[in-house]
């Protein structure tokens, strides 16, 4: 089937199991593209190339292009849609601290633990006929909660109507955005304060055993100290305040000329442990998030960016609302500690 000849229609936004450029796919595979002029392109960009609307760069069209017709209309809940990932996905930390993500078709989710002592996750000798220990694995007492985190788009179609595409395009990642950082405050409530299931993180001040030091006072030493809080797991993660990571840039061991030739050639910041250093509001103030992203936090996610399509394609705008449903899970307890600075 031609990518000029598929019937769009509403109810490819109702697919069970699937969202609509999946089903525009199945319609019109990518790979049948292979060694022609539309090579790299998807099933939804070729659709907009049938109908010859243009979203980004100096040329982009207007709004009203995506009604022109019932069909290209229909377009136009993807196409706000794929805006509102691509600002999700500008500069998300999620993935520096998420271990896995987990997509679910359901509101309810229970997550798996193993609650292993340190003997037990030792490979002991295992003498003739002796039992072999055991790794345990069990779901949570409690379900992961899920929120469904969004905004409301408030617009008439006579305002937009006349507005580039492109222009469209950045009120829409900066929707993504918001998103973002409600979803990122999320993660780190559950990393702080655990799923529900008693698994909140230890927290440890300066000054008290095991960290050494003054409250107020944070040094090389104290981190260092903290560094040893998580054997066998290790601390590759530090997510902190912009006040806390202006602290920690400004220890003498941040000053030596390759941690600043790295920071100034690269952009990227390293700190004297070897860890990635995040910078987040949604940590508390005074507070030094540490993990190993590895074995930390699971994100759950119910679908990919929800829009209603119903009131977009019928109404032209108006008011419609675009949503995620997501929630977090703490993995192994130990992967994660706090020091209250």
């Amino acid at each position: 089937m031609s990518y000029e000849s598929i019937r769009l229609e509403k109810g490819m936004y109702r697919e069970s199991g699937k969202n609509f450029s999946q089903v525009l796919e199945a319609l019109d595979p990518s790979e049948a593209y292979q060694g022609t002029a539309l090579e790299g392109t998807d099933a939804f960009q070729r659709q907009l190339k049938r109908f010859g609307i243009r979203v980004r760069g100096a040329g982009s069209d207007r709004v009203e292009k995506f009604f022109s017709t019932f069909e290209s209309a229909v377009l136009f809940p993807e196409f706000i849609s794929r805006i509102v990932r691509q600002g999700i996905d500008e500069r998300n930390i999620l993935p520096s601290i998420v271990a896995t993500v987990t997509n679910i078709d359901a509101m309810d989710y229970r997550s798996i633990y193993s609650d292993a002592k340190t003997t037990d996750r030792e490979l002991r000798f295992v003498s003739e006929g002796a039992a072999i220990p055991e790794t345990v694995i069990r779901s949570k007492e409690n379900l992961i909660s899920l929120r469904k985190r969004g905004r409301m788009l408030v617009a008439s179609y006579e305002a937009l109507r006349f507005q580039k595409l492109d222009m469209f395009s950045v009120m829409l990642r900066q929707i993504g955005s918001y998103i973002q950082q409600m979803q990122i405050a999320d993660a780190v409530d559950v990393l702080e304060s655990g799923d529900g299931n008693s698994n909140s993180a230890p927290t440890y001040r300066l000054g008290s055993d095991p960290i050494s030091g003054t409250p107020g006072n944070l040094g090389y030493e104290q981190l260092v100290e903290f560094w040893t809080l998580f054997h066998p797991y290790e601390l590759n993660t530090i997510l902190v305040t912009p006040a806390m990571m202006a602290t920690i840039l400004k220890l003498p061991e941040m000053q030596n000329p390759a941690a600043g030739l790295n920071f100034q050639g690269t952009g990227k910041i390293g700190t004297p442990l070897g860890a990635e250093l995040i910078c987040s509001n949604a940590v508390p103030d005074g507070n030094i998030f540490g993990l190993d992203r590895r074995y930390a936090l699971e994100m759950v996610q119910a679908g990919d960016v929800c829009v209603e399509y119903d009131k977009l394609i019928d109404r032209q705008l108006d008011r419609a609302a675009i949503t995620t449903i997501c929630g977090f899970s703490k993995i192994y307890d130990a992967a994660t500690n706090i020091l209250e600075v």
